[in-house]
């Protein structure tokens, strides 16, 4: 039985665990993001179009290299974003389930996100210094700055292919496509969707480039994405209460209260009464016997 049809028979993750989806979802919320916002600019503006291109996908688009100065922050933000139509969303997030989820079966849920983000930036990086070149190797195309996730696709394309070159996508319990096929397919309407812009073709091979490399650093024992997991689990600790030392903060007040209450007097010890209250903090009152109970009370006395 091929590697395929295996991993194929697993349960789907659940959304804890299935970061494509989680990406996915990311992704469609911030398509919708975009198209109200586009929106409500055009009803403001009575359809100046302008003011969305210059004050909002400006600010989020990767810019040519002249701009790349003033606009840093983008090659963090235009992956994350499909503003093409929802045909264009459609496609983008199928691939991405393709790919990605072979990724995910394979090396797990807490690879996607830092493989992704790698190589939007890697792309990126590629793409603008591409722009270097003379003549018409550096032109981009005429928009004001480039959005969408082709880079991270095609790195999650290549991740599959170098985890696992013989797998196969089983459509129907007879009918298999080879992964090769569906990346040659994958690859072939990306470098179409290009325009055969160098700039974009190079924003293509830096996501490919990505995704083998952090494969091979994965197989080699490396983890090149543990650091946003560790990051992110410290600033959760920060804002978020641990149970275990309010725990123990509440039994010993709850220690130093009782311990007040019940000082020792009338010939009973001080040892006594700790077991006691020991007693009532492992097990509650209602295990203490009745002995136990006259002697609190006794002890409680004035």
């Amino acid at each position: 039985m091929s590697i395929g049809r295996k991993i194929q028979k697993l349960y789907l993750p659940g959304y804890s665990n299935n970061t494509v989806l989680q990406l996915i979802i990311v992704s469609g919320v911030a398509f919708v993001m975009l198209g109200v916002t586009w929106g409500i600019i055009q009803i403001i503006y009575q359809g100046d179009n302008s003011v969305f291109e210059h004050y909002f996908r400006a600010n989020i688009a990767l810019p040519s290299l002249a701009g790349f100065k003033s606009h840093w922050w983008t090659i963090f933000t235009y992956g994350w974003f499909s503003f093409n139509g929802f045909f264009d969303l459609l496609s983008n997030m199928l691939w991405l389930y393709c790919f990605g989820s072979v990724v995910q079966m394979l090396v797990g849920h807490r690879q996607i996100i830092p493989l992704f983000a790698y190589s939007l930036v890697t792309g990126g990086g590629f793409y603008l210094v591409a722009q270097l070149l003379p003549g018409k190797w550096g032109e981009t195309p005429n928009i004001i700055g480039l959005l969408g996730p082709r880079a991270g696709l095609t790195a999650m394309a290549v991740a599959a292919v170098t985890i696992a070159p013989e797998y196969r996508f089983y459509l129907t319990e007879t009918f298999r496509v080879h992964i090769l096929v569906v990346v040659s397919i994958f690859a072939f309407l990306m470098l179409m969707s290009s325009g055969f812009y160098l700039p974009v073709i190079l924003l293509l091979v830096g996501g490919g480039l990505t995704g083998f490399t952090y494969i091979k650093l994965l197989n080699a024992g490396y983890r090149p994405g543990q650091w946003m997991y560790a990051l992110r689990s410290k600033a959760e600790s920060l804002v978020t209460p641990d149970p275990n030392m309010i725990a123990r903060k509440q039994s010993k007040r709850r220690n130093e209260a009782l311990s007040k209450m019940y000082e020792p007097k009338s010939g009973i010890t001080q040892k006594r009464i700790d077991d006691i209250l020991d007693k009532i903090n492992q097990k509650g009152y209602n295990a203490l016997s009745s002995e136990e109970k006259e002697t609190l009370l006794r002890a409680g006395k004035e």
